[in-house]
């Protein structure tokens, strides 16, 4: 779960978020806001599950920051603090459904028991929407299957007549309608493994029900599991709707679904989403364009929420269907599932030892398709099998890779190596360029606005995507960046200038003088001017 303390005071805010024992309620990450603007913007861009607010602050009361949390998400959980004992504020916080109106300084007792009751309450509600009970009922349902197969041959490729596509929205209940569309897929992570073999179809539909939830407030949602593994989501903006920021909502609640599935069913997920597109004429097209950015940019990292922008060499995708079932080897190659592929190769030549190992007809017919999905895999990647592979695609052309089964075997995994960290190389260096652009519009900007928000919209990221690919790039946090250059940056300053401190404080960022002199005597044990008289 994630938390917001809000509070004008920095010191109150500092203290509660940093000496209190959140962990052990199950509090993963508490947020600091210093007003309540700031608040609703943490909230635009993580999933927060708790608000700890002060009731008197400028610009906007807490309880007016109660009531523009109430219209933007309801299941936000806010706890009140006052130096007032004021029944008026009470009744106004518990008219907009406050946990708990506390007087301070409240005590530590006092305190964890207000979240604690918070976090029941959440559990309460989130524990219904994922029962399996609820799930179960789903599952035996049929209209549900109908619907998902008629998404799934729409993701593969079947074409309909828009009054095909009319009478079976029609027929099967879906209140969709032609028109600005956009497509989740949702790859659930290896924290899902253990019920691979029982209640995995459950835990499918457990998340389905979750996002159908989430998303269902202010969307229709149209779900299916499709043949790579992933689970996809058609989603289309309600009638009533503003189609103003959809994207933006569509995020959040990708980010909500993401932290709803981890705290309750204790396992993590990777989502893509697509720009908003034309349904249902480009449906397959958005959707392979998804699975393209898992493989390129997601890779074999997880927990990511982002948003598919532009892809160089991206080219329809093909399904290889000779002798084993899907996924067949390619789809997984182009998924960039290679801990599958390579799954997938060894049951191959498992089959081979086992069935025919003495017949090279069924070695040299394994060794096309093989042979074919690294080729395909290459050129999808702008690349050639030969540039990869060297000396070893000789072994190819003169037929040789094929004339055993051990010798397949021995060039087919030497050979996916050589793919996989290649994909690895290139996943790296696009990190690299939207670290480098990041980094170079904070120098640029450092006067302006540099907040994770306005950084992941220079580089077309969602702010959580941005952090974590920040991070693990650098080994270093945006802000920590941020804070760390308008140090450094000032030092500078007041070494080489003449300029006042209050100018100073202007040209990196900060407008109150006087928090930059907190800041930097907190960083260095000294204030500005005594820095400067010191150097």
């Amino acid at each position: 779960m994630q938390m917001i303390i809000v509070d004008d005071e920095a010191h109150w805010v500092d203290n509660l978020s940093t000496t209190k024992p959140w962990h052990k309620l199950g509090i993963e990450q508490v947020h600091k806001a210093y007003s309540a603007q700031e608040a609703l913007q943490l909230i635009e861009t993580y999933p927060i599950d708790i608000v700890i607010s002060d009731v008197l602050m400028p610009e906007m009361t807490g309880l007016e920051l109660l009531e523009k949390i109430r219209e933007r998400d309801k299941r936000i959980k806010c706890i009140i603090l006052s130096g007032y004992s004021d029944f008026e504020y009470t009744k106004e916080a518990l008219r907009n459904q406050a946990v708990d109106y506390l007087l301070k300084p409240p005590t530590d007792n006092e305190l964890l028991g207000a979240v604690k009751s918070a976090i029941e309450q959440l559990e309460r509600e989130w524990g219904s929407v994922s029962s399996y009970e609820r799930v179960e009922h789903i599952l035996r349902e049929n209209l549900p299957l109908l619907r998902g197969q008629l998404l799934l041959n729409a993701l593969r490729g079947e074409r309909l007549s828009m009054e095909e596509w009319s009478r079976k929205l029609e027929s099967y209940n879906l209140p969709l309608s032609f028109g600005e569309s956009a497509l989740l897929l949702v790859r659930m992570e290896e924290e899902f493994g253990e019920f691979r073999n029982r209640g995995q179809n459950l835990m499918e539909y457990a998340i389905i029900n979750i996002a159908e939830e989430i998303f269902g407030e202010f969307a229709h949602v149209w779900s299916v599991k499709e043949e790579h593994g992933y689970l996809a989501f058609l989603l289309q903006i309600k009638d009533g709707q503003s189609n103003a920021s959809q994207e933006i909502k569509f995020e959040k609640a990708a980010m909500q679904l993401q932290a709803k599935v981890k705290q309750f069913l204790k396992g993590s997920l990777s989502i893509v989403m697509t720009e908003p597109f034309l349904f249902p004429e480009k449906l397959t097209d958005r959707y392979r364009h998804a699975l393209a950015y898992f493989r390129q940019i997601v890779g074999e990292e997880r927990e990511f929420v982002m948003r598919a922008g532009d892809l160089a060499n991206h080219v329809p995708q093909g399904v290889l269907d000779i002798i084993h079932a899907p996924p067949a080897l390619k789809s997984l190659l182009e998924a960039g599932r290679w801990d599958s592929a390579e799954d997938k190769l060894s049951q191959i030549f498992a089959e081979l030892d086992e069935k025919w190992s003495d017949s090279w007809e069924h070695c040299l017919e394994a060794g096309y398709v093989i042979a074919s999905s690294f080729t395909h895999y290459s050129h999808r990647n702008g690349h050639t099998l030969e540039g990869i592979l060297g000396q070893d695609i000789e072994l190819l052309q003169n037929g040789e890779a094929f004339s055993s089964i051990s010798k397949l075997r021995s060039w087919a995994f030497r050979t996916m190596g050589k793919l996989k960290e290649g994909a690895s190389s290139e996943v790296k260096d696009i990190r690299s360029i939207y670290v480098k652009k990041t980094q170079r519009f904070v120098e640029a900007n450092l006067h302006h606005d540099v907040s994770l928000r306005a950084l992941a919209d220079h580089v077309n990221l969602h702010p959580t995507h941005l952090s974590k690919l920040y991070k693990i790039e650098t080994g270093e946090g945006v802000s920590d960046f941020v804070s760390r250059l308008r140090m450094e940056t000032a030092c500078h300053k007041l070494k080489t200038t003449d300029k006042k401190v209050y100018e100073i404080s202007a040209e990196i960022g900060y407008l109150d003088p006087a928090y930059f002199i907190k800041v930097f005597k907190r960083q260095f044990g000294t204030t500005p001017q005594e820095y400067r008289e010191g150097n």
